[in-house]
């Protein structure tokens, strides 16, 4: 039974608050990371899970850079599938993978769904929304979607080709880089989200446009050693044998 009051009891509690103070600041060491190796030691076996912890609690280090950072904005037409765009930027110093996860699977999708961008490397990526029609005589402007978008990276070595099963394989290597929330917009009322989302559609069709070309002719062919073939001319030349014949089968 303890005494409250007398020598011992001040003794007792004082030995105590003092083991406690040094508890505390020996925990707060480890999780801050700045605690000496000594003071790990003593530590003893529960650092090792306290410090699994502190890892866990502490924010990952993005890899990518979203602009627009936090929303997709969509123009309102209820009835009409609708896009917004977001541009993706690689700020780290290795290959990073991306994939695009949403709530509402069935009524949107992105292009591209995912892909690897090289360190620097930016893309804009166009992402597709069926807008419902508003319920309960809502305001067209208050209606709120439940709708989110989540992109996910990938750390990956080198310029590889991309597959969604990098995803699974790696799973504790997966860090989540922004939650996207959708915002409508009023396509009837000019601001300056509405002039950015079309500047962004504009430059994603442009680059999907380019990346359809065929390559660029880069010169004649050279087969062998110095035998240089024209493919225009031997094209031309077939041509001409062609309707050759045909005029002579024709006579």
């Amino acid at each position: 039974m303890p005494f409250w009051g007398g020598k011992s009891g001040s003794s007792s509690s004082s030995s105590s608050a003092n083991s406690s103070y040094l508890n505390q600041r020996r925990s707060s060491q480890i999780l801050d990371g700045v605690g000496s190796q000594s003071d790990l030691n003593r530590a003893g076996a529960g650092a090792g899970p306290v410090s699994s912890i502190a890892r866990s609690i502490l924010p990952a280090r993005r890899r990518l850079r979203l602009d627009p950072p936090t929303k997709l904005y969509f123009p309102y037409e209820p009835g009409k599938q609708v896009k917004s765009a977001v541009r993706i930027k690689n700020t780290s110093k290795s290959h990073v993978a991306f994939k695009f996860q949403t709530t509402a699977p069935k009524s949107c999708f992105m292009r591209p769904p995912g892909g690897i961008l090289a360190p620097g490397e930016t893309i804009i990526a166009t992402v597709f929304k069926f807008v419902e029609h508003p319920e309960n005589n809502e305001k067209p402007m208050e209606q709120k979607s439940k709708v989110k978008f989540k992109i996910v990276s990938l750390k990956v070595k080198g310029p590889i080709e991309y597959v969604p099963e990098l995803f699974d394989e790696q799973k504790n290597q997966v860090a989540v880089e922004q939650i996207l929330r959708v915002v409508f917009l009023d396509i009837d009322r000019p601001s300056p989200q509405m002039e950015k989302l079309k500047r962004q559609l504009a430059e994603a069709e442009a680059a999907l446009e380019a990346r359809k070309k065929p390559p660029e002719d880069s010169g004649p062919r050279i087969v062998g050693e110095g035998l240089v073939i024209d493919e225009w001319k031997e094209r031309r030349e077939r041509f001409l044998a062609k309707r050759q014949v045909e005029g002579v089968d024709s006579v």
